[in-house]
This record gives structure tokens, sequence and C-alpha cells, in this order.
């Protein structure tokens, strides 16, 4: 399977278990028709231990796929997708079943606030929403039992992948030191330096002329002149009026000639030749090292809404409404946490999405990633992880010490969310092999 197809199936399966909390913007499933009775003229094509797959419902999640695709995605040939929508189909249903078998249990009053929900997320009433889903020929007892089981197959996923997840003392004592030496190569440098540039393809005559410039430059700095009066005169790069400085970077995002040629240098210390690169000629000067620290963490605290992805509320659909939510945000016209109150759909909902502090490796990389990239104050656009589609903003940040618990309980938890994904699979594969799966043939 190529890499497009292996992603979109992914996808599909991560769909399949957050609880649907936004509805009507697409055909119901046959999950919601009452036990997943086919319609007239449908009929069943999988029997999965006690549960039906129609082929009416592998269609319309075909269908909802190619009309994703017209808005950009890529997807595989239509009778791969055919498969995949099958296999996802079969998926979501071994996982009900397991959640039944579990014993798992909802009460009536968190069905209720699901209703509410998915009646606040698409603005109408919850008698508007019972008159919709009538139309739709749905049943609205049958559609709470749908309810229940997305609610279950949430927890099970949770309680499951989580428990397998194994992550022993020896792997954080690997972890740990491999954000040592991290640290060590990533210490975050302050070079300032005087450019002289060399045109490319320069004769002999320039490339002298240019040279004897940078040797003027450095001799008037060994004399005792100012590096940063020098660099304001001579330097030819964009820093010249800061005295040649680039500011506090991690190394990485400096050349690795400039980190090789001042790795020996003390601060305030200057290479005692100047340098050549691709851009000209180069003098430079250490300002500062600071040295990152193991256990010297920034914790961010930010705010979020979350839609929760379902096969009834694709990423596509969640991030138009998050983007719109965005712009009424910036226009002013309403404010994020009231927002996050009336929208979003984990429990940071009732204090306005603020979702407190967070260390390095407690949310999601692709929540994190984009929570690190905002200033303070500053507002994302949608960012999908496998929980939903998020709208976050960052409140503020603070350098945080942690003692040697911490530190190992930060590097357990970043070991966890990079093997979730693996162990979700396995998990998935696992519940497959031991489901009774029956195809069945079209009708003649």
């Amino acid at each position: 399977m190529t890499e497009s197809r292996s992603r979109w199936r992914r996808e599909a399966q991560a769909r399949l278990t957050p609880l649907a909390l936004a509805l009507l913007c697409a055909a119901l499933p046959a999950a919601a028709q009452g036990r997943n009775d086919p319609r007239p003229g449908d009929y069943i094509a999988v029997i999965v231990n006690q549960e039906l797959v129609t082929a009416g419902e592998v269609e319309r999640r075909v269908d909802r796929a190619l009309a994703d695709s017209g808005r950009g995605a890529k997807l595989p040939p239509k009778v791969e997708l055919h498969r995949l929508a099958l296999d996802a189909l079969i998926d979501e249903r071994v996982m009900i079943s397991a959640a039944r078998e579990s014993g798992m249990r909802v009460d009536e009053p968190e069905i209720d606030r699901a209703v509410q929900s998915i009646a606040a997320q698409n603005q109408i009433s919850l008698e508007t929403l019972r008159a919709r889903l009538q139309a739709e020929g749905t049943d609205y007892g049958r559609f709470r039992a749908n309810l229940r089981d997305q609610i279950m197959i949430e927890r099970l996923r949770e309680r499951e992948v989580y428990g397998r997840i194994k992550v022993s003392d020896e792997d954080v004592d690997r972890e740990i030191e491999r954000q040592r030496a991290a640290a060590g190569a990533d210490a975050e440098t302050n070079i300032a330096q005087i450019l002289v540039s060399v045109p490319e393809g320069a004769d002999a005559a320039t490339v002298a002329e240019r040279r004897a410039r940078i040797d003027a430059a450095l001799a008037r700095v060994r004399k005792g002149e100012a590096f940063e009066a020098v660099a304001r005169e001579v330097s030819e790069d964009g820093n010249r009026q800061a005295g040649g400085a680039i500011g506090l970077r991690p190394a990485s995002r400096l050349p690795d000639v400039f980190i090789e040629a001042t790795r020996a240098l003390e601060p305030g210390e200057v290479t005692a030749q100047p340098l050549r690169t691709g851009a000209g000629l180069h003098i430079l000067k250490l300002l500062e090292r600071k040295q990152a620290v193991v256990g010297q963490i920034t914790q961010t605290r930010a705010r979020h809404v979350l839609l929760r992805t379902s096969p009834q509320l694709s990423a596509e659909v969640a991030t138009r409404r998050l983007a719109e939510y965005r712009k009424q945000i910036e226009a002013g016209t309403r404010h994020f946490e009231d927002i996050a109150r009336q929208y979003s759909e984990d429990g940071s909902a009732a204090s306005g999405g603020d979702l407190g502090w967070s260390s390095p490796g407690v949310m999601v990389p692709e929540f994190e990633h984009a929570m690190n990239a905002l200033a303070i104050g500053g507002l994302s656009a949608p960012v999908v992880s496998r929980f939903g589609v998020h709208l976050i903003q960052v409140l503020e940040r603070r350098e945080v010490a942690l003692d040697t618990k911490q530190v190992r309980e930060q590097a357990r938890n970043m070991l966890r969310e990079q093997r979730f994904e693996q162990a979700y699979l396995d998990w998935t594969k696992e519940l497959r092999s031991r489901a009774y799966v029956e195809y069945r043939e079209p009708p003649q």
C-alpha cells in the first residue's frame, strides 16, 4: 500500500473513535438507523459479530471521501477507496462490539449532554434537532443509542490503548540521555558578524579586494576598536545596525560553519581569521552561549476550542467552522472563551477552553507543534489531531525547573505519546483478528 493510501486508512480509522458531537452535515450512518438495519433497496454487505455493515453505508462513506477530494484531498482509486471504506466500517463495528462486551455503561445525563452539544454545535434548539432527525427518517431513541456507542468506543480506546503502552525505567533513562545529548548539541548561541560579500563567480582581482577589506576590519578589531562599531561601518549584512549581532538562536538554526568556527571561543572572543562561505567573508564574535539544561523547561498555558471529528463531521467541515470562529475572535465580535464554552467538546469548555499549564510532551505532537509556534496571545489556524480539530490560543509562558521525579515523568509521557499510534493500530488489528466477520454477496 502506498504512503498516501496508508495515511488515508489511518485517518479513516481515527475518525471512527471520537464521539460524534456534530451532525446534520452529512447523512447519518446506518449505525444510527437502529441496529444497522438496511434501508429498502439496500443490502447487508458484512456481518461483524452481532453488528451489520450495509452496502449503502459503504457507498455513503466513499461519496463523502470523494466530496472531500474535490477540496484538495488526495485519494486512492475508487476500487481501493471502496475497500478501505469497508475495512474502516468493519473496524468501527468491531470496536462497538468490544465496548459492549467490556460491560461499559453510559448514563442518561451524559447522553443528554452529548445531544445538547450537537444542537449547540449546529446552532439549533433541541426541538429543531429532533425535527431534523425525524425528517431524515431517524428515530430519536436510536439516535441516542448511537451516541451511547460512540461514547463507549471513546472510553474503550483510551483505556485499552494507553494500557498497552509500556515504558520501562531503562527506556526513561535512555530518553533522558538522548535529551541531554540533544541539549548539548543545540545550545542557544548569539554570534555577531562582520560580512564582506564576495559575488558569485568573482574574478581574482575582486576576491583580493574583498579579502583586503575584511583583513583591514579584523586588524581594527584586534587593535581595540569595538567590534560593533566596525560592523556598523563595514559589514554588508542585515544586522549591521545591531552591531552585527544575529540574536540568540539554537545551534540548529545557525550555519554549521558558524558553530564550528566559534566552538572553541569564549564569550567576547573573535575568530582568528576571516571565514569564507558562499555569502562572502566573515569575522565572527561569540557574544553568548546559553547551554540548554535538561530539567529546565518552558511551560505554556493555552486554551482551545475542540471539535471532534466523526463520520458525521469531517475534518474539512470542522476546519471551516473553526476558521470562521477565528475570524470572529480576530474581528472582536466574539470572545474566545464564549465560543469555547458554547462549542468546545471536551472538559475544558466550562472554563472557556483553558487547558492550564502544560509541559513539553504532554500534548499530542501536532497540537504542541502548533502551540509552540504561537506568540503569547497568538491564535492558530485550525489544527488537526487524533482528537479532532483545534483552535488554539497561547495565554502565558514560563520557565520552570523540574526535580528529578518530574524530569522522569516528562520523559515517560513523551515516550507514551510517541508510541500511541502504533499501539492503536496494533489494538485495532487484534480486535479485528478475534471478531467474527462474514461477507455477504449482493442479492441477485
